[in-house]
């Protein structure tokens, strides 16, 4: 080639653009929200001389492009989204490459309403019904789903979608959902329960009436759960148990076809811990009835003395005697205790429809007889109710805190009508897990 001749001109391939995920959630005026991972790539030219940036917003009062941000280097970069405005809206997202060629993907962004306490705040995505709640150490959390049989893990310091999940249906031989609703940890084993209660119809399921094991290997990250044992007739222990005992609380009727499990004399089963100092004894609470069913009434907990051989050898369930806690009128959500045996209750409403209605978080030593103790409320009006706290801190202890997790699926998260549990992409869904202080 001479000296004067043109050099030869570079031909740059079309840019490739890939997401991670189409469809993203966040909150407005949230901390740590989901993220996206951009691939992109062009024939010919080095990956790190590619920009990616938001071109286009459908909505930008819900999200602008300004409101797009973009980290990291190479192939691979992140995508995160400051969101400004409830509801919803499609951004492009554009990378460019060398000799000005460019590639475009839409991400289909949603954004809830701001909440209280938002640096404390993670969303679980994924599911919208989170209902009990286990930590597995590391960091990380097993989270129960009243709505499908799958058990998610997260991490509990970032938003996101779970790391591992399990549904063991086929091998319990459950076809529909088991209502899980609470869960209780004894070693390397966790105890699961459904509600044992009919369905919202007053329909009774019988898979519903499910208590089972997983057994737990490893921590943190590298979790592992593999099926125990299972049983499915404590409703029908209780009920016997009950009746025996001159219907005190009215589980016959409550259980009866058409009776609702959300009415203050229904039966409903929501909390699962053991007795102080046990590895035998379950507490089994219940968030309705109210004792007796009327404003005022009292919490219960019933005991079984034989849980441990109820699910893993199917032995019939032994009741002790029952405990009846004055939570200010709430009942039973959840229940949860630490080494030293310091528990923390969730207090809520019976009801069915209870965004609204208080919620209050109370401790107590497990023994019957001792007044358990308000400690905070926990904020109504944000969407959910709260369902789960998922460990105990050491509550003699000044400004210690706990994580608490909402089960969000009744509520219209976006603003569109749409129930969370309803909504059609599972990125959309998500339960929020917060942070509160316990002590004083």
């Amino acid at each position: 080639m001479g000296l004067n001749s043109p050099a030869h001109a570079v031909s740059y391939g079309t840019p490739t653009i890939g997401l991670s995920a189409s469809y993203l959630s966040g909150a407005v005026g949230a901390t740590g929200d989901p993220v996206v991972t951009v691939t992109v790539g062009q024939s010919g030219a080095d990956a790190s001389a590619l920009t990616v940036a938001a071109s286009a917003s459908s909505k930008p009062s819900v999200a602008g492009t300004g409101d797009v941000s973009v980290s990291g280097s190479g192939a691979g970069r992140r995508l995160s989204v400051a969101a400004h405005g409830r509801g919803y809206t499609d951004l492009t997202i554009k990378v460019t490459g060398l000799g000005g060629k460019t590639a475009t993907k839409t991400l289909h962004y949603a954004a809830s309403a701001a909440v209280q306490n938002a640096a404390d705040t993670r969303y679980f995505t994924g599911s919208s019904d989170a209902s009990a709640a286990v930590d597995v150490g590391g960091g990380y959390v097993v989270v129960a789903d009243d709505e499908s049989n799958t058990l998610r893990m997260y991490d509990r310091s970032a938003s996101g979608a779970p790391v591992k999940t399990w549904d063991f249906s086929s091998q319990l031989g459950v076809s529909k959902e088991i209502d899980i609703e609470g869960a209780a940890r004894v070693g390397n084993t966790i105890y699961w329960t459904g509600s044992l209660g009919n369905n919202k119809d007053g329909e009774y399921k019988a898979d519903r009436n499910t208590v089972f094991t997983t057994t737990v290997t490893g921590s943190g990250a590298s979790t592992q759960l593999a099926l125990g044992g299972s049983y499915k007739k404590l409703r029908d222990d209780l009920v016997a148990w009950d009746h025996a005992g001159g219907d005190r609380y009215g589980f016959t009727a409550a259980t009866a076809s058409g009776q609702v499990p959300k009415q203050i004399d229904g039966f409903n089963v929501e909390g699962l811990e053991f007795a102080p100092g046990s590895t035998t004894t379950a507490y089994i609470g219940f968030r309705a009835p109210l004792v007796p069913p009327k404003a005022g009434g009292k919490a219960l907990i019933v005991p079984v003395t034989n849980f441990d051989k109820v699910v893993g050898s199917g032995a019939k369930a032994v009741m002790g005697t029952p405990i009846e806690l004055d939570l200010g009128g709430l009942s039973i959500r959840d229940i949860r205790k630490n080494a030293a045996d310091q528990y923390l209750i969730v207090a809520g409403s019976w009801a069915a429809d209870d965004n609204s209605d208080p919620y209050a978080v109370y401790s107590w030593d497990g023994v019957a007889g001792h007044a358990p103790a308000k400690r905070a409320d926990l904020p109504t009006g944000d969407p959910g109710g709260w369902e789960a706290v998922v460990d105990v801190p050491d509550l003699n202890q000044a400004g210690a805190r706990a994580q608490f997790i909402t089960d969000d699926g009744s509520a219209d998260l976006y603003g569109d009508g749409t129930e969370a549990k309803d909504l059609t992409h599972p990125e959309w869904k998500k339960s929020r897990a917060t942070w509160f202080t316990v002590t004083d």
